[in-house]
């Protein structure tokens, strides 16, 4: 274990402490003195023990020669527990006391999200705080907001230059993973400029607009020679529209100019490889240096619980991160690194938990993978969500309940029903495709809470849950990541950041 990751497992310490380990809980089960329930010595053994790291752990307070910016998007603070608690159950653990590698960084702050024009914002927005500094209006990417969205004749000397343009022209190699499209709003923040988020393929430009997709600008950007790793989905956008998908015989690119954006990048980096499927994943050299373009889907990867079905493979983002840190660690003069779990937020807003729970627990394994593989000595490594999601944790259901349980329950276990005589359970959301339009809500006991495509109810009827405007945590480990703490503007991120970069 290197010493870093040690220095964060002391935040931990306590759980390795006598008679204070972690026990047993079966879903749905409230813990009992049977199963080693806490007692009030133990309670303050975890008290004692947290401050007693806080006072030992040292600041440091020097420059960083890389960043990993981890962004999970629409993971709010109650995504961030619930997965927290999954995690603990699915390991056949006490949840609500697990400890994850999130929890265990030792710097914390609280993030303000709102964009130029939106009290609740949107991916490319927020996202654009983080890699440019300014706030810009909602759905658009990395410009200021003097232009407008959607207009492309707004757009001229606009362009503000971000993060990963300033670490690219310093000499540090760059790199960007998602689980969404790799044009998507997140990961699209760091090397385009557009009016509109959702400019992705030429095809989806206004016509005689003068703009540049978004996948067009990924191929000639300015910094494609730093940019040593590129994986995620969307090949759609790479692909003109006549060439079929190497994965799905029935599906096609969207390119109407004719372009085949993979063959241009190829060209641009005759040494590089360009892979979409986990064989091809697997099969790559980790201390090579030849630049990577991965591209697993025509649209967005797969959610984490349906990965292992997937026709070609993908790998996994612990996997992805892995690579990167493996392939990036050797730059001179250091890394910028974005990593996205980009599907935490398309799973919340179909109203579905399960799956956003397991993508915020597959993105959990990806940052401590990256931290068990860094030196905190050298690599500032930032957690941090774009925006929150109107998901909430309600109730009263005793320790031990699943997670996807009912909210309230007596102490033998039998429901306690809301108003309308049924119960309800823990995780819903104030508005989605779960909400019911006409009729009674449905009593959901008498359904499958725990089932991989349940949709929690929602109170307000919509097609789609939408972002929360809440404040979102960033947590910091690394050099002089005591510089995170309090309440921030989202676009500090970036100054606190090139600050410590020594930009």
């Amino acid at each position: 274990m290197n010493r870093p990751l040690a220095a964060l497992l002391c935040l931990a310490a306590l759980w390795a402490a006598p008679g204070f380990a972690q026990h047993n809980a079966p879903e749905a089960v409230a813990p009992d003195k049977e199963r080693g329930e806490q007692t009030a010595a133990d309670y303050a053994a975890q008290g004692r023990a947290q401050l007693e790291a806080r006072l030992a752990a040292p600041v440091n307070q020097g420059k960083a020669k890389n960043l990993i910016i981890f962004i999970g998007d629409g993971m709010g603070v109650s995504t961030l527990t619930a997965a927290r608690i999954w995690q603990g159950q699915k390991a056949g653990r006490d949840g609500e006391s697990t400890e994850t590698a999130i929890d265990a960084m030792p710097y914390s702050a609280l993030i303000k999200t709102y964009s130029h024009d939106f009290q609740v914002a949107d991916s490319a927005a927020t996202a654009s705080a983080i890699v440019t500094g300014i706030k810009t209006r909602s759905g658009m990417l990395s410009v200021t907001p003097v232009a407008q969205r959607g207009k492309c004749e707004t757009a001229s000397g606009q362009n503000v230059p971000t993060l990963f343009e300033q670490a690219g022209a310093a000499g540090k190699q760059l790199g960007l993973i998602s689980t969404a499209r790799i044009t998507h709003a997140t990961p699209a923040s760091a090397y385009a400029h557009s009016v509109d988020r959702n400019w992705e393929s030429n095809s989806e430009l206004p016509a005689g607009a003068t703009c540049h997709d978004i996948a067009r600008q990924l191929v000639e950007w300015s910094q494609s020679s730093q940019l040593k790793l590129v994986l995620g989905g969307g090949r759609t956008a790479f692909y003109p529209k006549d060439q079929s998908d190497p994965e799905y015989a029935d599906k096609k690119g969207n390119r109407t100019d004719g372009r085949n954006l993979v063959a241009e990048w190829k060209k641009k980096h005759p040494k590089g490889q360009y892979i979409w499927n986990a064989a091809q994943f697997g099969a790559l050299d980790a201390n090579a240096d030849a630049p990577v373009l991965g591209l697993f889907e025509p649209s967005h990867m797969q959610f984490e619980a349906d990965r292992a079905s997937d026709k070609a493979g993908e790998p996994s983002l612990a996997e992805m991160t892995a690579l990167a840190i493996t392939r990036l660690g050797s730059a001179d003069k250091g890394y910028v690194l974005m990593i996205e779990g980009g599907r935490i937020d398309h799973a919340h807003h179909g109203g579905n938990a399960r799956r956003a729970l397991d993508d915020t627990v597959a993105f959990e394994a990806a940052i401590a993978k990256a931290l068990e593989m860094v030196d905190l000595e050298d690599t500032l490594v930032l957690v941090t969500a774009d925006h929150s999601h109107v998901f909430t944790i309600a109730g009263y259901p005793p320790r031990g309940t699943s997670i996807f349980g009912l909210a309230s329950v007596t102490e033998d276990g039998e429901p306690v029903n809301a108003k309308d005589g049924k119960p309800y359970t823990t995780l819903g959301y104030a508005n989605g495709p779960g909400a019911k339009v006409d009729g009674p809500r449905n009593d959901p006991s008498q359904e499958d809470t725990e089932a991989l495509n349940y949709q929690q109810q929602a109170t307000v009827p919509t097609s789609g849950e939408t972002h929360g405007g809440e404040d979102v945590v960033l947590k910091a480990a690394g050099p002089s990541a005591h510089l995170f703490h309090g309440t921030l503007e989202q676009h500090s991120i970036y100054h606190i950041a090139k600050h410590i970069l020594g930009f």
